[in-house]
Protein backbone atom coordinates (compact mmCIF):
# COMPACT_ATOMS: atom_id res chain seq x y z
CA UNK A 1 0.00 0.00 0.00
CA UNK A 2 2.86 2.43 0.75
CA UNK A 3 4.29 2.10 -2.76
CA UNK A 4 0.79 2.20 -4.31
CA UNK A 5 0.17 5.54 -2.61
CA UNK A 6 3.62 6.91 -3.48
CA UNK A 7 3.17 6.08 -7.17
CA UNK A 8 0.04 8.24 -7.11
CA UNK A 9 1.91 11.21 -5.68
CA UNK A 10 0.99 10.81 -2.00
CA UNK A 11 4.05 11.30 0.26
CA UNK A 12 4.24 8.45 2.79
CA UNK A 13 5.92 8.02 6.18
CA UNK A 14 6.06 5.12 8.67
CA UNK A 15 3.86 4.80 11.74
CA UNK A 16 5.10 2.93 14.79
CA UNK A 17 4.13 -0.78 14.68
CA UNK A 18 0.70 -1.28 16.21
CA UNK A 19 0.12 2.47 16.66
CA UNK A 20 -1.23 5.42 14.73
CA UNK A 21 1.61 7.71 15.78
CA UNK A 22 4.75 8.37 13.67
CA UNK A 23 7.76 6.14 14.18
CA UNK A 24 10.77 7.71 15.90
CA UNK A 25 14.28 6.90 14.76
CA UNK A 26 17.34 8.60 16.27
CA UNK A 27 17.96 8.36 20.05
CA UNK A 28 17.03 12.01 20.55
CA UNK A 29 13.62 11.44 18.97
CA UNK A 30 12.99 8.32 21.02
CA UNK A 31 13.83 9.99 24.30
CA UNK A 32 12.64 13.57 23.81
CA UNK A 33 11.22 15.98 21.29
CA UNK A 34 13.48 18.09 19.16
CA UNK A 35 13.10 20.19 16.05
CA UNK A 36 12.64 18.38 12.73
CA UNK A 37 14.97 20.93 11.15
CA UNK A 38 17.82 19.85 13.41
CA UNK A 39 17.23 16.12 13.16
CA UNK A 40 20.05 14.23 11.39
CA UNK A 41 17.69 11.48 10.18
CA UNK A 42 16.36 13.40 7.19
CA UNK A 43 19.74 14.17 5.64
CA UNK A 44 20.70 10.52 6.10
CA UNK A 45 17.56 9.23 4.38
CA UNK A 46 15.94 7.86 7.54
CA UNK A 47 12.39 8.27 8.79
CA UNK A 48 11.71 10.61 11.70
CA UNK A 49 9.23 13.33 12.69
CA UNK A 50 6.30 11.85 10.85
CA UNK A 51 5.04 13.84 7.89
CA UNK A 52 8.22 15.94 7.83
CA UNK A 53 9.99 12.84 6.48
CA UNK A 54 7.21 11.76 4.08
CA UNK A 55 8.42 10.88 0.60
CA UNK A 56 7.30 9.38 -2.71
CA UNK A 57 10.75 7.91 -3.42
CA UNK A 58 10.11 4.19 -3.90
CA UNK A 59 13.64 3.05 -3.04
CA UNK A 60 13.56 4.94 0.23
CA UNK A 61 10.17 3.48 1.15
CA UNK A 62 11.27 -0.05 0.28
CA UNK A 63 14.34 0.36 2.46
CA UNK A 64 12.28 1.64 5.38
CA UNK A 65 9.73 -1.18 5.22
CA UNK A 66 12.44 -3.82 4.84
CA UNK A 67 13.89 -2.51 8.09
CA UNK A 68 10.49 -2.82 9.82
CA UNK A 69 7.75 -4.69 7.92
CA UNK A 70 5.26 -4.04 10.75
CA UNK A 71 5.21 -0.28 10.13
CA UNK A 72 1.83 1.33 9.60
CA UNK A 73 1.37 3.90 6.84
CA UNK A 74 0.85 7.62 7.24
CA UNK A 75 0.15 10.05 4.38
CA UNK A 76 1.21 13.70 4.57
CA UNK A 77 -1.99 15.54 3.60
CA UNK A 78 -0.61 18.95 2.62
CA UNK A 79 1.86 17.89 -0.11
CA UNK A 80 -0.63 15.26 -1.29
CA UNK A 81 -3.28 17.99 -1.74
CA UNK A 82 -5.64 15.99 0.47
CA UNK A 83 -8.41 17.15 2.76
CA UNK A 84 -9.65 14.30 4.94
CA UNK A 85 -12.81 14.75 7.01
CA UNK A 86 -12.14 12.79 10.20
CA UNK A 87 -15.44 11.84 11.83
CA UNK A 88 -15.18 10.77 15.47
CA UNK A 89 -17.60 8.58 17.39
CA UNK A 90 -16.28 9.14 20.90
CA UNK A 91 -18.55 9.07 23.92
CA UNK A 92 -18.54 12.63 25.24
CA UNK A 93 -21.00 15.06 26.85
CA UNK A 94 -22.93 17.15 24.34
CA UNK A 95 -21.51 20.70 24.25
CA UNK A 96 -23.45 23.95 24.14
CA UNK A 97 -25.50 24.37 20.95
CA UNK A 98 -23.21 27.19 19.85
CA UNK A 99 -20.30 24.76 19.58
CA UNK A 100 -22.01 22.09 17.48
CA UNK A 101 -21.62 23.92 14.15
CA UNK A 102 -19.22 26.85 14.63
CA UNK A 103 -20.66 30.00 13.12
CA UNK A 104 -24.11 28.48 12.55
CA UNK A 105 -26.68 29.03 15.31
CA UNK A 106 -28.68 25.91 16.18
CA UNK A 107 -32.13 27.13 17.18
CA UNK A 108 -33.50 26.02 20.55
CA UNK A 109 -36.46 24.49 18.73
CA UNK A 110 -34.19 21.96 17.01
CA UNK A 111 -34.52 18.64 18.84
CA UNK A 112 -31.04 17.29 19.60
CA UNK A 113 -32.26 13.98 21.01
CA UNK A 114 -29.94 11.22 19.80
CA UNK A 115 -27.15 13.57 18.71
CA UNK A 116 -24.04 11.99 20.18
CA UNK A 117 -21.03 12.22 17.83
CA UNK A 118 -19.43 13.55 14.65
CA UNK A 119 -21.63 11.47 12.37
CA UNK A 120 -24.62 13.41 13.68
CA UNK A 121 -23.09 16.90 13.56
CA UNK A 122 -21.76 16.37 10.02
CA UNK A 123 -25.23 15.15 9.01
CA UNK A 124 -26.70 18.26 10.65
CA UNK A 125 -24.34 20.51 8.67
CA UNK A 126 -25.14 18.72 5.41
CA UNK A 127 -28.88 18.97 6.07
CA UNK A 128 -28.54 22.68 6.88
CA UNK A 129 -26.89 23.19 3.47
CA UNK A 130 -29.33 20.80 1.74
CA UNK A 131 -26.45 18.57 0.69
CA UNK A 132 -25.89 14.78 0.90
CA UNK A 133 -24.20 13.42 4.02
CA UNK A 134 -20.46 13.05 3.23
CA UNK A 135 -20.34 9.79 5.21
CA UNK A 136 -22.59 8.30 2.52
CA UNK A 137 -20.47 9.61 -0.38
CA UNK A 138 -19.44 6.37 -2.12
CA UNK A 139 -17.84 8.38 -4.95
CA UNK A 140 -14.74 8.98 -2.81
CA UNK A 141 -12.46 6.90 -0.60
CA UNK A 142 -13.96 6.30 2.85
CA UNK A 143 -12.10 4.44 5.60
CA UNK A 144 -13.62 2.94 8.73
CA UNK A 145 -11.38 3.46 11.77
CA UNK A 146 -10.93 0.96 14.63
CA UNK A 147 -12.79 3.28 17.03
CA UNK A 148 -15.90 3.29 14.83
CA UNK A 149 -15.18 6.64 13.18
CA UNK A 150 -14.68 7.40 9.50
CA UNK A 151 -12.10 9.14 7.32
CA UNK A 152 -13.55 10.71 4.17
CA UNK A 153 -10.77 11.46 1.69
CA UNK A 154 -10.99 14.31 -0.82
CA UNK A 155 -8.45 15.94 -3.12
CA UNK A 156 -7.91 19.65 -3.76
CA UNK A 157 -6.73 20.94 -7.18
CA UNK A 158 -3.07 21.93 -7.37
CA UNK A 159 -4.06 25.57 -7.75
CA UNK A 160 -6.80 25.36 -5.11
CA UNK A 161 -6.63 26.61 -1.50
CA UNK A 162 -4.07 25.02 0.81
CA UNK A 163 -6.34 24.25 3.75
CA UNK A 164 -5.09 23.80 7.32
CA UNK A 165 -5.85 21.01 9.78
CA UNK A 166 -8.15 21.42 12.76
CA UNK A 167 -9.92 19.56 15.54
CA UNK A 168 -13.66 19.56 16.09
CA UNK A 169 -13.22 21.36 19.39
CA UNK A 170 -10.53 23.79 18.24
CA UNK A 171 -10.81 27.47 19.02
CA UNK A 172 -9.06 28.73 15.87
CA UNK A 173 -10.85 26.66 13.24
CA UNK A 174 -13.41 23.88 13.50
CA UNK A 175 -15.89 22.39 11.04
CA UNK A 176 -18.20 20.66 13.51
CA UNK A 177 -18.14 19.05 16.95
CA UNK A 178 -16.30 15.71 16.81
CA UNK A 179 -15.33 16.34 13.19
CA UNK A 180 -11.63 16.96 12.58
CA UNK A 181 -10.00 18.13 9.35
CA UNK A 182 -6.70 16.59 8.21
CA UNK A 183 -4.98 18.85 5.69
CA UNK A 184 -1.82 20.98 5.64
CA UNK A 185 0.36 20.39 8.70
CA UNK A 186 -1.15 16.98 9.37
CA UNK A 187 -1.24 13.36 8.26
CA UNK A 188 -3.82 10.61 7.92
CA UNK A 189 -3.57 6.89 8.61
CA UNK A 190 -3.81 4.95 5.34
CA UNK A 191 -6.18 2.01 4.85
CA UNK A 192 -4.73 -1.47 5.51
CA UNK A 193 -2.85 -0.12 8.55
CA UNK A 194 -3.46 -2.26 11.62
CA UNK A 195 -3.01 -1.01 15.18
CA UNK A 196 -3.59 -2.69 18.52
CA UNK A 197 -7.13 -1.24 18.36
CA UNK A 198 -7.91 -2.79 14.97
CA UNK A 199 -7.78 -2.28 11.21
CA UNK A 200 -8.24 0.87 9.12
CA UNK A 201 -10.47 -0.57 6.42
CA UNK A 202 -11.62 0.95 3.12
CA UNK A 203 -15.40 0.88 2.78
CA UNK A 204 -17.25 -0.24 -0.37
CA UNK A 205 -17.17 2.35 -3.12
CA UNK A 206 -14.37 4.39 -4.67
CA UNK A 207 -10.77 3.50 -3.84
CA UNK A 208 -9.36 6.96 -4.66
CA UNK A 209 -10.24 10.43 -3.35
CA UNK A 210 -12.80 12.47 -5.30
CA UNK A 211 -12.60 16.23 -5.76
CA UNK A 212 -13.55 18.19 -2.65
CA UNK A 213 -17.22 19.21 -3.12
CA UNK A 214 -17.80 22.90 -3.65
CA UNK A 215 -20.07 23.22 -0.65
CA UNK A 216 -17.41 21.72 1.64
CA UNK A 217 -14.84 24.06 0.08
CA UNK A 218 -17.07 26.97 1.06
CA UNK A 219 -17.54 25.58 4.57
CA UNK A 220 -13.80 25.20 5.10
CA UNK A 221 -13.26 28.80 4.01
CA UNK A 222 -16.11 29.98 6.23
CA UNK A 223 -14.76 28.17 9.29
CA UNK A 224 -11.21 29.50 9.04
CA UNK A 225 -9.41 26.58 7.38
CA UNK A 226 -8.11 28.71 4.52
CA UNK A 227 -4.47 29.88 4.60
CA UNK A 228 -3.49 33.09 6.37
CA UNK A 229 -1.93 34.59 3.29
CA UNK A 230 -4.13 36.84 1.17
CA UNK A 231 -5.58 35.33 -2.02
CA UNK A 232 -4.47 36.37 -5.46
CA UNK A 233 -5.43 39.97 -6.16
CA UNK A 234 -8.14 40.60 -8.77
CA UNK A 235 -6.95 41.60 -12.19
CA UNK A 236 -6.26 45.31 -12.47
CA UNK A 237 -9.33 47.13 -13.79
CA UNK A 238 -9.21 49.49 -16.72
CA UNK A 239 -9.59 53.21 -16.18
CA UNK A 240 -13.21 52.94 -17.32
CA UNK A 241 -14.10 50.32 -14.74
CA UNK A 242 -14.72 52.82 -11.95
CA UNK A 243 -12.41 51.17 -9.38
CA UNK A 244 -11.28 47.71 -8.22
CA UNK A 245 -14.68 46.59 -6.91
CA UNK A 246 -16.95 48.25 -9.45
CA UNK A 247 -18.60 46.22 -12.20
CA UNK A 248 -16.87 46.97 -15.49
CA UNK A 249 -18.85 48.85 -18.06
CA UNK A 250 -20.25 46.67 -20.79
CA UNK A 251 -19.21 47.34 -24.36
CA UNK A 252 -21.88 48.93 -26.49
CA UNK A 253 -22.48 45.73 -28.43
CA UNK A 254 -21.24 42.67 -26.53
CA UNK A 255 -20.72 39.53 -28.54
CA UNK A 256 -23.62 37.07 -28.45
CA UNK A 257 -21.53 34.53 -26.49
CA UNK A 258 -20.67 37.15 -23.86
CA UNK A 259 -24.29 38.28 -23.64
CA UNK A 260 -25.39 34.69 -23.03
CA UNK A 261 -22.82 34.26 -20.25
CA UNK A 262 -23.86 37.46 -18.49
CA UNK A 263 -27.54 36.65 -18.83
CA UNK A 264 -27.11 33.26 -17.17
CA UNK A 265 -24.75 34.51 -14.45
CA UNK A 266 -27.06 37.42 -13.60
CA UNK A 267 -29.64 35.52 -11.49
CA UNK A 268 -26.87 33.86 -9.46
CA UNK A 269 -25.33 37.26 -8.73
CA UNK A 270 -28.76 38.54 -7.71
CA UNK A 271 -29.05 35.64 -5.24
CA UNK A 272 -25.70 36.65 -3.74
CA UNK A 273 -26.67 40.33 -3.44
CA UNK A 274 -30.00 39.39 -1.84
CA UNK A 275 -28.09 37.85 1.08
CA UNK A 276 -27.39 41.43 2.19
CA UNK A 277 -30.90 41.61 3.62
CA UNK A 278 -29.94 39.31 6.52
CA UNK A 279 -26.66 38.91 8.46
CA UNK A 280 -26.87 35.10 8.61
CA UNK A 281 -28.94 32.09 7.60
CA UNK A 282 -29.01 32.91 3.88
CA UNK A 283 -26.53 30.25 2.64
CA UNK A 284 -24.34 33.12 1.42
CA UNK A 285 -21.13 31.07 1.06
CA UNK A 286 -22.88 28.36 -0.93
CA UNK A 287 -24.59 30.87 -3.24
CA UNK A 288 -21.34 32.76 -3.85
CA UNK A 289 -19.48 29.51 -4.47
CA UNK A 290 -22.13 28.40 -6.98
CA UNK A 291 -21.96 31.73 -8.81
CA UNK A 292 -18.15 31.62 -8.91
CA UNK A 293 -18.12 28.01 -10.16
CA UNK A 294 -20.58 28.95 -12.91
CA UNK A 295 -18.52 32.03 -13.86
CA UNK A 296 -15.37 29.90 -14.06
CA UNK A 297 -17.11 27.40 -16.32
CA UNK A 298 -18.56 30.13 -18.54
CA UNK A 299 -15.14 31.77 -18.86
CA UNK A 300 -13.50 28.44 -19.73
CA UNK A 301 -16.07 27.95 -22.50
CA UNK A 302 -15.57 31.48 -23.86
CA UNK A 303 -18.95 32.82 -22.77
CA UNK A 304 -17.58 35.29 -20.21
CA UNK A 305 -14.42 37.32 -19.75
CA UNK A 306 -12.59 35.86 -16.73
CA UNK A 307 -11.56 39.22 -15.27
CA UNK A 308 -15.03 40.66 -15.74
CA UNK A 309 -16.59 37.65 -14.04
CA UNK A 310 -14.28 38.01 -11.04
CA UNK A 311 -15.13 41.69 -10.62
CA UNK A 312 -18.87 41.05 -10.91
CA UNK A 313 -18.61 38.33 -8.26
CA UNK A 314 -16.62 40.52 -5.88
CA UNK A 315 -19.03 43.42 -6.32
CA UNK A 316 -22.02 41.20 -5.45
CA UNK A 317 -20.21 39.50 -2.54
CA UNK A 318 -18.97 42.72 -0.96
CA UNK A 319 -22.41 44.27 -1.33
CA UNK A 320 -23.92 41.42 0.71
CA UNK A 321 -21.08 40.90 3.21
CA UNK A 322 -18.92 44.08 3.22
CA UNK A 323 -17.32 43.15 6.56
CA UNK A 324 -15.64 39.96 5.24
CA UNK A 325 -14.01 40.99 2.00
CA UNK A 326 -10.99 38.71 2.48
CA UNK A 327 -13.23 35.65 2.91
CA UNK A 328 -15.32 36.72 -0.08
CA UNK A 329 -12.19 36.70 -2.23
CA UNK A 330 -11.16 33.26 -1.03
CA UNK A 331 -14.55 31.81 -1.97
CA UNK A 332 -14.55 33.56 -5.35
CA UNK A 333 -11.02 32.40 -6.24
CA UNK A 334 -11.72 28.80 -5.17
CA UNK A 335 -14.97 28.69 -7.13
CA UNK A 336 -13.45 30.19 -10.27
CA UNK A 337 -10.59 27.67 -10.21
CA UNK A 338 -12.94 24.73 -9.73
CA UNK A 339 -15.30 25.95 -12.43
CA UNK A 340 -12.51 26.46 -14.95
CA UNK A 341 -11.99 22.66 -14.99
CA UNK A 342 -15.52 22.19 -16.37
CA UNK A 343 -16.41 24.49 -19.28
CA UNK A 344 -20.09 25.40 -19.18
CA UNK A 345 -22.18 26.37 -22.19
CA UNK A 346 -25.40 28.34 -21.66
CA UNK A 347 -27.72 25.38 -22.09
CA UNK A 348 -25.92 23.64 -19.16
CA UNK A 349 -26.29 26.56 -16.76
CA UNK A 350 -28.81 26.56 -13.92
Amino acid sequence: MATWLARRGYPVHPLAPGAKTPAANCPDCRGARHSPAGCPCHSEGRWCHGFHAATTDLRTLQRWWRAEPAFGIGVSCGPARLVVIDVDAHAAPLPDRRKLLPGIPVDDRVDLTGLRNGYHTLALLAAYRSRPHPCEDASTLRVRTPSGGMHIWYRVPQDGPAFRSSSGSGSRAALAWQVDVRAGGGYIVAPTTRTTAGLYEALPGARVPAALPLWLTAELVRTGHAPDEAPAAPEAPSEASGGPLAAPRSPARPAPRARAGRRLLGPLLDDVRACGTAPAGTAFSEKLNRAAFTAGGLAAAGHLDHGEGRLLLLEAADHARPHQQRRNRLIVEAGLRAGSDRPIHPKECP
